[in-house]
């Protein structure tokens, strides 16, 4: 059981350093604030092919719990964010909103891949890309605004804290649907997909239309086929 959870960890952690990238990347050049924003479109098109094809697949849409556990998560989500929020106003700025933001969207999403591997045994190829995907903007957006007050160490240390934490998340998920034998694992990818699709209606898919313009309406349905050709490799 060690080495499972160990691997679901590092493939949490992993998705989770694309942050990291994005960091590297808004430190090293200034990249244009319209790229960002089509980049981040094209990750929330990936985000969403996920969630209909592996979180919640058609074979589960007459299962009444799979929405029940879909709206907890959503409510879950908009609650933590709303205090986030005011928690976060005027204090720290966009950047660190973002930052707050990215850990608490990389929660469940980590907490998914755990327990998809728990679950279903391995990692799912298609939703692993599209955290990988809409990982780099988030770093690159928030970065671009952080390095205006901070050092390049000190936002490589946030990152890779979020990174450390999605790892944990993973492990954790996967203890728990490995340790209960009256979990259901599609339970708690509804609860983590309700999290997600509010974290992309809310924040994502607004802040990559206002950043990247109309052009990212194409960039995000190129995303989400991309990503629904991927979970084919499954």
């Amino acid at each position: 059981m060690v080495f499972p959870m160990l691997q679901a960890g590092l493939w949490a952690a992993l998705a989770a350093a694309s942050l990291l990238v994005g960091a590297y990347l808004a430190v090293r050049f200034t990249v244009p604030t319209r790229l960002v924003g089509r980049i981040m479109g094209f990750g929330a098109g990936a985000l969403v092919a996920a969630l209909a094809y592996e979180l919640i697949p058609d074979s589960h849409v007459a299962d009444l719990q799979i929405w029940l556990s879909f709206g907890a998560g959503a409510l879950l989500f908009y609650s933590l964010d709303s205090v986030l929020e005011r928690r976060s106003a005027g204090a720290g700025g966009p950047g660190l909103a973002i930052a707050l933001g990215a850990l608490l969207d990389g929660v469940p999403e980590s907490i998914v891949l755990g327990v998809g591997i728990a679950v279903g045994g391995s990692v799912s190829v298609g939703f692993l890309v599209a955290v990988l995907v809409s990982n780099i903007p988030e770093g690159l957006s928030a970065t671009a605004d952080l390095r205006a007050t901070h050092s390049p160490a000190w936002i490589y240390r946030l990152w890779g804290s979020i990174a450390v934490v999605s790892g944990l998340a993973a492990a954790l998920g996967y203890l728990v649907a490995d340790q209960l034998s009256t979990l259901d694992g599609r339970y708690v990818q509804a609860l983590a997909a309700g999290a997600v699709l509010t974290m992309l209606s809310d924040s994502m898919m607004p802040e990559a239309f206002k950043e990247g313009g109309r052009p990212t309406a194409l960039l995000t349905a190129l995303g989400f086929a991309v990503a629904a050709l991927l979970t084919t490799l499954d």
